[in-house]
Parts: C-alpha cells; sequence; structure tokens
C-alpha cells in the first residue's frame, strides 16, 4: 500500500521531529526530573494518547477532503506548508528562555497521565501540525487514505512515544546539560525550525 521510500523518509523526518526536545519532550523531562522516571513515562503515554485523538481526527476529516475534492486538497496542502513554515520561522526566531525543572511539586503517574494527555488533546497548534503534517505523504494512487493515514499516525505516535521514555529515562543529564549549556536551547530552535520550513516546502511542491 505505501512503498518502501515514502516510509523509511516519513520515518526519519519524524524521528528528527521527536528526537529534537520540543514541548513535549520538556514536559515529559520537567516531569521525570520533579517527580521519578515513572512519572516521566507516564507524561510521555499521555501525550502519545493525546495525539491518537488528534491522528483520529485527522483521519475523520482528510480522507475524505484527499479521495473526492482535488481543490480542497490544494486549500489543505497549501494551507499545512503555510503553517508549518510559520512554526519554522517562530522556532528559529523564539527567544523563549526554557527550564528543564521549574520545581514543579511531584505527582503521582496517574495524575501525570491524565494531565499530559488534556494538555495534548488541548493543544490547537497540535491538531494543526497533524493536519499539515501527514497529508503530505498520502498517496491515493496506492490505495485507502484512511488507512495510509492511519499507518502514518500511528508511525508517529509510537516513535513520540519512544522519545519521550528514552527522554524521561535520560532526564536528570541531560536536564543538567540544557541548563548550563544554553548554547543547545539556542541551536534547537534553528534545526527545528529549518526542519518545519523544510517540510512545509516540501509540501507545497508536492502534487496531488
Amino acid at each position: 500500500m505505501i512503498d518502501h521510500t515514502t516510509l523509511i523518509t516519513y520515518i526519519l523526518i519524524v524521528l528528527g521531529f521527536v528526537f529534537i526536545p520540543g514541548p513535549a519532550t520538556l514536559l515529559t523531562m520537567a516531569r521525570a526530573a520533579s517527580s521519578g522516571t515513572r512519572v516521566g513515562i507516564a507524561t510521555g503515554a499521555g501525550v502519545a494518547a493525546g495525539d491518537v485523538v488528534h491522528t483520529t481526527m485527522a483521519i475523520v476529516g482528510l480522507s475524505a477532503i484527499i479521495a473526492t475534492s482535488a481543490l480542497l486538497f490544494s486549500v489543505v496542502k497549501y494551507a499545512g506548508a503555510g503553517f508549518l513554515i510559520y512554526l519554522g520561522i517562530r522556532a528559529m526566531l523564539d527567544k523563549t528562555p526554557i527550564e528543564v525543572n521549574g520545581g514543579a511539586p511531584a505527582i503521582s503517574a496517574a495524575r501525570a497521565f491524565r494531565q499530559a494527555v488534556l494538555t495534548e488533546v488541548l493543544n490547537p497548534k497540535t491538531a494543526l501540525f497533524f493536519l499539515a503534517f501527514l497529508p503530505q505523504f498520502v498517496r491515493p494512487e496506492h490505495g485507502s487514505t484512511t488507512l495510509q493515514l492511519a499507518l502514518f499516525g500511528a508511525v508517529f505516535v509510537l516513535l513520540g512515544l519512544l522519545s519521550t521514555v528514552v527522554f524521561a529515562v535520560g532526564a536528570g543529564r541531560l536536564g543538567n546539560l540544557l541548563r548550563r549549556h544554553p548554547a543547545v536551547v539556542k541551536w534547537q530552535g534553528k534545526v527545528v525550525g529549518t526542519i518545519y520550513c523544510a517540510v512545509g516546502v516540501r509540501l507545497a511542491l508536492q502534487e496531488r
């Protein structure tokens, strides 16, 4: 259904996204640093659960659009490309200081999971990201667009969960690194921004 080249390209791009510290990663690290690895992993699982919701919502709306309307597909494509490029520029210009451990009180794993799910589900940027990112890898000629979107969404969720678990386990050491070396945070934004912009340009140039 999906050719190997497209799938491998998608996996490599997603790995670049999920293993470069972003808001979900930093939330997971903060929880792990303040409340332990178990709570950090629970937070990462909550983020993944929230991403499942966003993936489902994207599939419901996008599969019909991609399959039935060339005009609507173009609208989604260019809107998505513009949004990704916007995120990229914002990430490169953002100078907001990042603190991995802000002294948050310890909480239970169950509560951390619930909070992470709610935070991720209610994040409109995440919803728009899924709507903008997933369609560019779908090829209608390869079969069901719904199944393709589901597969890409599942891969994203699983790789995202893997990355948050890795960061949760190493939160202490990595947290110290971020606090001691502001240049790491500075270059993080530039790298993330470059990836967003590159994916946005690729999306704009893609044919239906």
